[in-house]
């Protein structure tokens, strides 16, 4: 008699979901990928529902573009709001496509406003009407004042729902009224304590509540200091303003001093994430620099700042082509030339990076600027010095020629000191005059470092007496 078994489930079957590094493991994608071509609904859902949101969102990444519509068909309730939340922009907008307006908005009404207003925003303005239409009177409010808001703002933000009593309370009432109230938010770090007209006069944390008597009044508990946050501000100084004073969470406050929202530490992980990353990708002008962007929008980004490097770079030719006989004198000077402006311009990237960073941070202002341009020219100088002795005795040696050497050594040491001052004094400027700093910095100190590495190598060849010109 056969002796009958049970068929293996998905865990059986399926590999470990995660690798050590916390990423889905290629074999993983493969698998669901390979249930939903051969409509194995069931095994699909298996696979996928043990998974956390953000783990699913990575999933919806990773797979190939066509077949993330059919993914969301088969996983069909476990593409939940907050795995939409988690996803990337551009991955989120494939789906939202396929989604009918009743359907996003079912979806956005489990979202706090923050995280709605975030997928609402990226609707065309038919289909944000459409969903707005589908939501809830006091839920579309919410969403449409948000989106009055500048992009970037503490108002885009904020979430609206939060907790506030009048400071005449005592603990033994508010614990009472949290207990109550089905209605109020269930994700709160601190209770904010408001006058009359609604104006944020303190904050209470969970844990002094909890901690002390119930006869004692929140006016005698409560944290009158606090760091408030008005509406319109970038969200870039909201995060400066997070970390600088260590908050959780930190009151919105509208031109009247109101209060209408609150931020909270994990929106500003996301903002300290997306700036800095936004930084970077500008340095190099390579636009957003997603991998999930669409080819033609990578390709607007990055060709215009192509075309500006090579505007920056007919300047640099234009001084070679002046000097074009001295170098048809001394092949040696067309070798060496390269060296000069590179090191020269790793040199500028170097401060102006670090310019960048500390303009971002708050770190560079006007009362300080003064000192750290001496600071980042006395650097400048012995990294020149160094470098300088280190190219010179290297050339005086491979070319047998002293006064060569010489002149390398004193066109580095220019053109690492220019390097410099261009990469601290152009972000400066550009923060002076309103622009971002970490847009256009590298366009203008490539060009100076590259066009002053040419005219102070060949120049000094010439006033040496190496080269006639």
């Amino acid at each position: 008699m056969t002796e009958m078994t049970d068929a293996p489930d998905a865990e059986d079957l399926a590999p470990p979901s995660l690798d050590d590094d916390n990423r889905l493991t290629d074999e993983f994608v493969r698998l669901v990928s390979e249930a939903v071509d051969d409509g194995d609904n069931n095994l699909a859902q298996e696979l996928v529902n043990p998974l956390h949101n953000a783990d699913i969102a990575d999933l919806f990444e990773l797979i190939d573009e066509d077949e993330r519509a059919p993914l969301a068909g088969v996983l069909g309730d476990l593409v939940s709001a907050d795995v939409l939340a988690e996803m990337n922009e551009h991955v989120r907008e494939d789906l939202i496509e396929v989604l009918e307006p009743g359907q996003i908005a079912d979806l956005t009404e489990q979202l706090e406003t923050d995280d709605a207003v975030a997928i609402i925003e990226d609707l065309d303005e038919g289909e944000q009407q459409a969903v707005l239409a589908e939501l809830e009177p006091e839920d579309r409010a919410a969403i449409e004042s948000a989106l009055t808001y500048a992009e970037e703002s503490a108002g885009r933000i904020m979430q609206r729902d939060l907790v506030a009593v009048p400071e005449h309370m005592n603990v033994g009432q508010l614990i009472d009224y949290l207990r109550e109230h089905g209605d109020l938010t269930t994700e709160f770090w601190e209770v904010y304590v408001v006058d009359p007209s609604h104006k944020p006069v303190g904050t209470c944390q969970l844990s002094w509540i909890l901690r002390v008597p119930r006869d004692i009044a929140v006016a005698d508990i409560m944290k009158r200091e606090q760091t408030l946050i008005p509406v319109d501000m970038d969200q870039e100084e909201v995060a400066l303003r997070f970390q600088k004073y260590n908050l959780i969470s930190a009151a919105v406050v509208n031109e009247d001093g109101r209060l209408i929202g609150m931020i909270t530490v994990d929106d500003i992980l996301h903002i300290v994430e997306d700036e800095a990353s936004e930084d970077v990708l500008l340095l190099s002008g390579a636009g957003e620099g997603d991998i999930n962007e669409p080819i033609r929008d990578s390709y607007k980004a990055r060709v215009r700042w192509l075309i500006a490097n090579l505007a920056t770079a007919m300047v640099a030719s234009f001084v070679i082509s002046i000097f074009g006989a001295a170098i048809e004198q001394m092949v040696a000077l067309a070798v060496l030339m390269p060296i000069v402006a590179s090191i020269g311009g790793n040199a500028g990237t170097q401060t102006m990076a670090v310019s960048v960073r500390a303009l971002a941070m708050n770190e560079l202002t006007r009362s300080n600027t003064r000192r750290i341009i001496v600071r980042e020219f006395r650097i400048a100088i012995l990294n020149g010095g160094t470098i300088a002795i280190l190219i010179g005795i290297g050339t005086a040696l491979v070319f047998a020629n002293p006064i060569l050497g010489g002149v390398i050594a004193l066109a580095m040491l220019i053109n690492i000191v220019v390097a410099g001052f261009a990469g601290i004094f152009v972000p400066v400027m550009l923060e002076r005059l309103k622009q971002d700093p970490a847009l256009a910095s590298s366009v203008f100190v490539t060009m100076i470092t590259d066009t002053m590495g040419f005219l102070a190598f060949l120049g000094l060849a010439v006033a040496s007496g190496l080269v006639g010109f």
